[in-house]
């Protein structure tokens, strides 16, 4: 018991000293039951999976340019009601490993332009699309590799 308070003090103390300097030390009515929070949160296990730095370096400029590609595509076709819509729930056999990096795929799939995750069940995502085209999959084929990379590790990427 005692081998495991220390540890979780020593975190409460560092979110508060955290809370202290962000708040200025104030609002420690919110601020009390933050930090219990993230003690807590802390204390569960986190992932056993690896990243990869250079998967990531690639995968925050790709992603960010595809979410801003998302949302100027869904405006303009909310702007511009003669664009072509042709929606339709696209099934996309996943070969990612790993509940990690299929959650990571249907959670980051919505904000590419025209896509939103519908559902995910085992290795498949049902993903309902603005317009359904054969450029669908290659988009999802596209950004399933770039999460592939973000979950391999950098000796893995380099045994390639």
């Amino acid at each position: 018991m005692h081998g495991q308070v220390i540890p979780l003090a020593k975190r409460a103390l560092g979110f508060a000293v955290l809370w202290a300097i962000l708040t200025d030390g104030t609002g420690w009515g919110i601020g009390f039951p933050v930090i219990c929070l993230a003690t807590a949160a802390s204390s569960f296990p986190i992932a056993t999976h690896r990243w990869s730095l250079a998967g990531l370096a690639r995968f925050i400029p790709y992603f960010a340019w595809s979410s801003l590609r998302g949302g100027v595509d869904v405006a303009t076709r909310a702007l511009s009601p003669r664009l072509p819509i042709n929606p339709a729930v696209v099934r996309y056999q996943l070969g990612l490993e790993g509940a990690e990096a299929r959650v990571l795929m249907a959670n980051t799939v919505t904000l590419l332009p025209g896509t939103l995750s519908a559902d995910l069940r085992g290795n498949v995502l049902l993903v309902h699309v603005l317009n359904v085209s054969s450029s669908v999959s290659e988009l999802l084929e596209m950004h399933e590799r770039h999460i592939c990379a973000l979950f391999r590790t950098d000796d893995e990427m380099a045994e390639q």
